[in-house]
């Protein structure tokens, strides 16, 4: 019996040409409008840390000019407030400005997990923990949403690295899956209700994530009974029936009307069921109608200075106080009246956020040498030193050891150039550029007081800190971020930051290091659960700064913990002499556990503003996520009986508090016999064997190497394994382009990472899978056939074009009309 929906009355007069329409772009940023059925156009646009709204022609890698917004500090940066209220603050302003723009979906927060520090993206995401990263998440898109306009949670799922990001297949076993890369969107999608929800391009166990049926239906759908819309990434569709079939909704950007033509041959052809294409419809009427209170504001407006005032706050909560020291006492706060210098490139020209799709064009941008003569009028002067990306230059660095000198104190900005992190390409190692950092040796050599201003999206190695008397992690904190850090300095905010990520000692001792990025056609998870400090505490490796480290110009003191079946509650006071805030952290363990698992895990966290000498009263609830763990011998979430220890802590390592509690299990049986797997209960992680990797995964592990021909959902860049020597020639002129490149150019990186099939989701309907598949007998050594199939191909596309170019216009006729008629066979 066919199904009926909500929107029933409109779907029984649209054509099964009218219904596919609906679910692909008309553009880059828009979907498809039906007048006559009263059905608008949605617009999209990307975040997460502001509105890239672009009017006119548009691109999705932020290379033409977008409208300006307040661009705000960016989710690394964010995440290391710890604050889901002040989330949900930039969420409502980032929602604000979106429904004035015209913007109906906002697409963000990213929440995939930091599996390396050296990911090229990181600067999206929030943290290496599933639970902070969920709970922050969940705050932003309330907040967004309060607008009338619809969040986009991203992407979903186990999108770890930039390299072959679009063709890369991520294998891990389901207990990882689970408990570290779903998790933290299961927290956003149950706690945020969010309206639409972007897929990753990449596969995962085999399947695209785009239609990946476990994904998709057993998990988002049944599970975790998600209504919203599922969009895909951009050209991330790889064949679209397959995704309406697992109830993803709709393909983005447009792409003509090739994608329209695969949904409606595959209901002719009785791959893809009515009922199933449907229901993708339904969820687009349902957005659409979730996002009207948007389109009816949108006059409301927002007010430019007050997001900027809120764009410093952000920023100033955000920043990590990484070292504080002094001869006598720590360099840190300095009054006004402090002769300081400042040198640094980034003093002049600030890295305030992340290259690629999410770049936003700001409404106002601070720097350093401008903002530092407003709040440090006794300051001696500004010399870049050195230019990023550039040779040393002595006249610069000569200048700078003479501003340093004659000061009472060195400002010294440091940190990654744009190439250095960027969407489309992972980090190849974690240092700073050595120009800085030997700058950085000689201006101590003539004053020794530095405070290092460190902007970055992720972890560095800091072997250099013994140069410095303080490390200041300003991140890239958006367009606010330089008079926010001088605030820190001054003390006229108490820093309260902490890292949300583990910034280890040595790029080397990261978990996956010998395993990320996945060289070829996979990316092995062979670390399993042990990412960040769960490894790092686990095996005892040792580390710079933990997770959920931070220092303040104040102290706290903790006591009286009581632990009870509901929750722990605890008291906190401000020791020191400055009002301050702490962010408190529960963590969780079973020292007894019979299955592998971390040491311990966060399970919970408040933010807290205490007063010189208060004294507050913490309540920290457990939840059913608190003691769970996922048992794959009965394939579903279960509670280990046993003692479990309860630890209130400052960070992961600085436990102040200890408590026990003993809970009652409910499992029939457990998973492996642990003798199996004596490298992850020992969490010696990171030189797995295939053997033992293969058998947590309950399968053999696919092989990642080519054979034969290349295929359509292989990269461009994969083309030096091609047949013809002018595809290899391509190929070596796009790494030679990329290698030489200054600036970073997102088309190169773009194309580089770009499968086949993309050129047909890409191409805005010029090119078909069979002239795709044209191309590829190209680049496979076979010119003839494969120049005759683009031929024949073009020809059939441009004829299919106009038949669904007609069912469009006759659907943006306005007046009741009847269904458009069309000839199947010209259809098929």
């Amino acid at each position: 019996m066919t199904k009926k929906w909500k929107h029933e009355k409109i779907i029984s007069q649209m054509s099964l040409e009218e219904k596919a329409l609906i679910l692909s772009g008309a553009s880059e940023w828009t979907t498809r409008e039906m007048k006559r059925l009263g059905i608008q156009a949605l617009v999209f646009s990307d975040g997460p840390n502001g509105v890239r709204r672009q009017r006119g022609k548009g691109d999705h890698l932020g290379l033409n000019v977008s409208v300006p917004a307040t661009c705000f500090p960016t989710l690394s940066a964010l995440a290391c407030s710890w604050d889901e209220l002040l989330l949900y603050e930039v969420g409502q302003a980032l929602g604000a400005e979106a429904r004035t723009l015209g913007v109906d979906v906002l697409l963000g927060p990213g929440l995939n997990i930091k599996r390396s520090p050296a990911g090229g993206r990181n600067f999206e995401y929030f943290s290496e923990d599933p639970y902070l990263s969920g709970k922050e998440a969940a705050a932003f898109i309330r907040g967004i949403q309060s607008q009338g306009i619809s969040a986009c949670p991203k992407h979903f799922a186990v999108n770890s690295q930039e390299l072959h990001r679009m063709t890369v297949d991520s294998i891990l076993d389901e207990r990882t899956l689970r408990e570290l890369y779903l998790t933290g969107f299961e927290i956003a999608i149950k706690e945020g209700s969010p309206h639409t929800l972007m897929t990753s391009y990449n596969k995962i166990n085999g399947f695209y994530a785009n239609e990946n049926p476990h994904l998709l239906l057993d998990i988002l759908r049944k599970e975790w009974a998600y209504e919203g819309v599922v969009v895909t990434d951009w050209g991330g569709c790889n064949d679209f029936a397959k995704g309406a079939a697992c109830r993803s909704d709709l393909s983005m950007p447009g792409a003509g009307y090739v994608p329209v033509h695969e949904l409606v041959q595959a209901v002719c052809e009785k791959r893809l069921s009515v009922d199933a294409l449907e229901q993708c419809v339904e969820d687009m009427l349902g957005l659409m109608e979730k996002t009207d209170p948007g389109r009816k504001n949108r006059a409301a407006g927002f007010d430019p200075q007050k997001h900027h005032s809120l764009a410093r706050k952000a920023a100033a909560q955000s920043i990590v106080l990484l070292k504080n020291e002094g001869n006598s006492a720590p360099v840190l706060p300095f009054s006004e009246n402090t002769k300081a210098a400042l040198i640094g490139a980034f003093g002049c020209t600030p890295r305030y956020q992340g290259a690629g799709s999410s770049a936003v064009n700001p409404l106002q941008l601070e720097n350093l040498s401008q903002m530092i003569e407003k709040y440090l009028p006794q300051n001696t002067g500004y010399e870049t030193g050195y230019i990023p990306g550039r040779k040393r230059n002595p006249s610069r660095e000569q200048k700078a050891l003479a501003l340093a000198a004659k000061s009472q104190l060195v400002l010294y900005c440091m940190g990654l150039d744009e190439p250095s992190e960027l969407e489309g390409s992972d980090r190849k190692d974690l240092s700073v550029p050595e120009e800085q950092i030997l700058l950085l040796q000689k201006i101590y050599e003539v004053n020794p007081n530095i405070v290092v201003l460190l902007s970055t999206g992720g972890a560095v190695d800091l072997w250099w800190e013994r140069y410095c008397s303080a490390v200041v992690y300003c991140q890239l904190g958006g367009q606010a971020g330089a008079s926010a850090i001088l605030e820190v300095l001054l003390g006229k905010v108490c820093p309260s930051g902490r890292l949300s990520e583990t910034w280890p000692f040595h790029y080397e001792d990261t978990p996956a290091y010998h395993y990320f990025p996945g060289p070829e056609r996979t990316a092995e998870y062979r670390e399993s659960i042990f990412v960040g400090y769960r490894y790092y505490q686990s095996a005892g490796v040792p580390v710079r700064y933990p997770f959920g480290y931070g220092l303040s110009y104040t102290s706290f003191s903790y006591s009286n913990l009581k632990t009870g079946l509901r929750g722990v509650s605890f008291e906190i006071r401000n020791t020191g002499c400055r009002d301050g805030a702490e962010v408190v952290q529960l963590y969780v363990g079973l020292p007894k556990s019979k299955v592998f698992r971390a040491v311990r895990e966060l399970k919970g966290f408040q933010k807290v503003f205490l007063r010189a000498g208060e004294k507050a009263f913490i309540k920290i609830p457990f939840d059913e996520k608190t003691f769970r763990f996922w048992n794959t011998a009965s394939g579903s979430w279960e509670r280990e009986p046993g003692e479990y220890t309860i630890y209130i802590g400052a960070s992961a390592e600085d436990i102040r508090l200890e408590g026990h509690i003993f809970l009652e299990g409910t499992i029939d049986s457990f998973p492996q016999d642990q003798l199996l797997l004596p490298s992850y209960c020992a969490a010696a992680v990171s030189r797995i064997q295939k053997e033992e990797f293969q058998r947590i995964l309950g399968h053999p592990a696919p092989d990642s190497g080519w054979e034969g021909r290349l295929c359509e959902n292989d990269a461009l860049c994969q083309m030096y394994y091609a047949q013809s020597r002018i595809a290899r020639f391509f190929c070596r002129l796009l790494r030679m382009k990329i290698e030489r490149m200054g600036k970073p150019d997102m088309n190169l990186l773009f194309l580089y990472n770009l499968p086949f099939r993309g050129i047909a989701r890409m191409s805005q309907g010029v090119v078909d899978s069979k002239m795709v598949n044209g191309i590829l007998d190209f680049v496979n050594g076979h010119p003839g056939k494969g120049l005759k199939a683009l031929f024949f191909g073009w020809r059939s596309n441009r004829k299919r074009s106009r038949i669904y170019r007609k069912a469009e216009v006759l659907g943006n006729r306005s007046g009741p009309q009847k269904n458009p008629a069309f000839r199947r066979k010209d259809t098929i």
